[in-house]
C-alpha cells in the first residue's frame, strides 16, 4: 500500500460498527480499483491506497494474528 494525501474528500468513507463513533478506528473507501484506508482521527492525514488484493490479504493477517 503506498500513501498519499488526502485527495479524496468526495469518496464514501465506511467505519466499522465496533469503533461506535469514538474515532478510534481507520476508514475504508473504493475508488474505482482501489482501496483506500485513512485514521478516522485525522482524516486530512496520510490515505493509504492498495488494491483489492493487498486489503484482503491484511485482513486476513490481522484475523490470524500475523
Amino acid at each position: 500500500m503506498t500513501g498519499q494525501g488526502d485527495r479524496h474528500s468526495s469518496i464514501a468513507w465506511r467505519t466499522s460498527r465496533a469503533s461506535a463513533d469514538q474515532g478510534a478506528c481507520v476508514e475504508v473507501a473504493r475508488r474505482e480499483s482501489s482501496v483506500l484506508v485513512r485514521d478516522s482521527r485525522d482524516r486530512s492525514g496520510v490515505v493509504l491506497k492498495g488494491t483489492s488484493t493487498q486489503w484482503h490479504d491484511l485482513l486476513a493477517r490481522i484475523r490470524h494474528g500475523m
